[in-house]
């Protein structure tokens, strides 16, 4: 099952269900008690939205040994690994849905740069739960850009900006339900058509199990909540023109153009 936030004109946003080529509209949303209705649209008439707008949106710490690797070497360091899942925060104020503008401030460097992520999202309230019980509490799916501004990621006291600029977080295209075996996934990430680079899930340092339970023992995760998993291997530029894609098999793709702000 396929959920998707959607907007059919001018009408309110509403969630649905993506059947093939047709977009089901539904009362109500997955979180909560819901139903099917017989209003259909084609999806390429609807405008996809951010497929939900979390409660908390939680991003796991650096989480792939590659990634960590890459980071070092660009400011000369040795790399240092977690001993701990650690988590994050980011802010809804960045959020944009599949096909929106990523927008790059008039201020920001050239370091303007992608990660490609998985995103877990709770579909119950999950508190105080095991690694083997962890993966119950998932509704599912759906893909998430950290578009990342790394001077201002090196030289700022707190990521505010670097990660939570406007148009910073691309989600989408939708929640896909099906998935049962999360580090089976893999995320491709391709810059104008070229790919950049493609890792397993199943590679990171955590897994998603362990982030889940872990989380769980020390706050309650509630429906509608994202964990967005982290990236693994070098990142590149972006600048304006570009167009950024981030595919997960068994879920979609994700895909944005960027443009850099005029003043």
């Amino acid at each position: 099952m396929r959920w998707c936030r959607f907007q059919w004109g001018q009408n309110q946003p509403t969630y649905g269900l993506v059947e093939g080529d047709q977009v089901v509209a539904v009362e109500g949303s997955p979180f909560g008690e819901h139903r099917r209705t017989f209003e259909t649209h084609p999806l390429a008439d609807v405008r996809l939205l951010v497929p939900v707008v979390p409660p908390v949106f939680y991003a796991a710490g650096v989480n792939f040994r590659e990634h960590i690797t890459e980071m070092a070497k660009i400011r000369a360091v040795d790399p240092t690994f977690p001993p701990n899942a650690d988590v994050g925060y980011r802010a809804n104020n960045a959020l944009i849905a599949d096909g929106e503008r990523i927008v790059i401030p008039h201020d920001a460097t050239e370091q303007v740069q992608y990660e490609g992520e998985l995103v877990v999202v709770f579909g119950k309230p999950c508190h105080r739960v095991s690694e083997a019980e962890a993966l119950d509490y998932v509704l599912g799916y759906t893909i998430g850009n950290d578009v990342s501004e790394r001077s201002w990621q090196r030289d700022d006291r707190t990521l505010w900006r670097a990660k939570n600029t406007d148009t910073f977080k691309p989600m989408g295209p939708w929640i896909e339900t099906e998935i049962t075996e999360p580090d089976d996934l893999k995320v491709t990430i391709r810059l104008n058509g070229r790919e950049v680079y493609t890792y397993g899930i199943g590679d990171a340092i955590f897994s998603v199990r362990h982030y889940i339970s872990r989380m769980s023992q020390y706050m309650t995760l509630m429906p509608g909540d994202v964990l967005w998993m982290g990236t693994d291997g070098p990142t590149e530029n972006m600048k304006d023109g570009d167009v950024v894609e981030i595919e997960v098999p068994g879920i979609g793709v994700l895909r944005n153009p960027v443009v850099r702000e005029r003043v």
